[in-house]
């Protein structure tokens, strides 16, 4: 009688004293599928077309000094002991600021029926008050021209539609590349008054190397100059000088822009120094 007991405790203890259980087999997990990437830089020290598509309503975020205050900036840059080019652009600075742009679609901007051909804005300052619109027709970065972001701002309205379009970037972008580019402008306005005038962009693409930023390095990004001369039919002309670094797939990741009239190509003081950042 003990036996039996003993037994039945035992076939209680391994079993839970329960019915028969069958344990299904599990299915073996499956990850989620990796989407492959649109663009992976090739470093072959030439950017095109297809290596530049906008990326819509993706915040970018750019490190850059506070309105009124300088950077200094090595625009030749140096050479490194095995002989290639290097930007540093690294320093950290403690009153840097964050700011994003975006670029987007023109569908429902108060300004889209004035860019028929265009395929995006993306604001041309770090405050986001004026919209640049663009295309890129698969040889060329074209600027159509601007307009304020809302239709009617505090400073006024902008709206300024070239008659042809200034070509940003002419691709494909490679060390040597250099173009003028003009863009006639009339019957404009600028901050809510009458505007007419010429802006003439020389861009020259003329040395590719290392860059290295705060959070990031570029191992091989193209220096890009442009020196836009503008002209208004009333008033002073201003020349403005940047030295933009552009990299596949990114675009351009950081920018150096002098103060108006700057009369050195490697001006060593920037206005405002932009870097791709967190």
């Amino acid at each position: 009688m003990r036996s039996t007991r003993l037994l039945a405790f035992v076939c209680c203890a391994f079993a839970a004293c329960g019915p028969n259980r069958t344990y299904p087999d599990r299915a073996t997990y499956q990850p989620a599928a990796t989407t492959a990437l649109s663009c992976v830089p090739n470093l072959d020290g030439t950017i095109e077309a297809s290596e530049l598509q906008t990326a819509f309503d993706l915040p970018v975020t750019y490190l850059v000094n506070p309105v009124g205050t300088t950077r200094a900036v090595s625009i030749p840059g140096s050479t490194t002991t095995a002989g290639k080019q290097l930007w540093d652009l690294s320093t950290d600075y403690a009153d840097d600021q964050a700011a994003k742009l975006t670029a987007t679609h023109l569908t429902g901007k108060w300004y889209a029926s004035s860019f028929p051909t265009a395929q995006f804005a993306s604001p041309l300052d770090l405050g986001g008050t004026t919209d640049g619109v663009y295309t890129n027709d698969g040889t060329k970065l074209l600027l159509l021209g601007y307009a304020s972001a809302t239709e009617n701002p505090p400073s006024g309205k902008t709206l300024v539609v070239y008659t042809a379009p200034v070509a940003i970037f002419e691709f494909p972008l490679t060390v040597g590349k250099q173009w003028v580019s003009v863009g006639e402008v009339r019957n404009a306005t600028l901050r809510g008054l009458p505007f007419a005038g010429r802006d003439t962009y020389q861009v020259k693409v003329d040395a590719a190397g290392e860059l290295d930023l705060p959070d990031l390095t570029f191992t091989q990004a193209l220096r890009v100059r442009t020196t836009a001369t503008i002209e208004p039919s009333v008033g002073n002309v201003i020349t403005r000088r940047q030295v933009g670094w552009v990299f596949e797939c990114f675009g351009e990741v950081a920018r150096a822009t002098a103060k108006d009239n700057e009369t050195a190509d490697d001006f060593t003081t920037a206005a405002e120094l932009r870097r791709l950042g967190f």
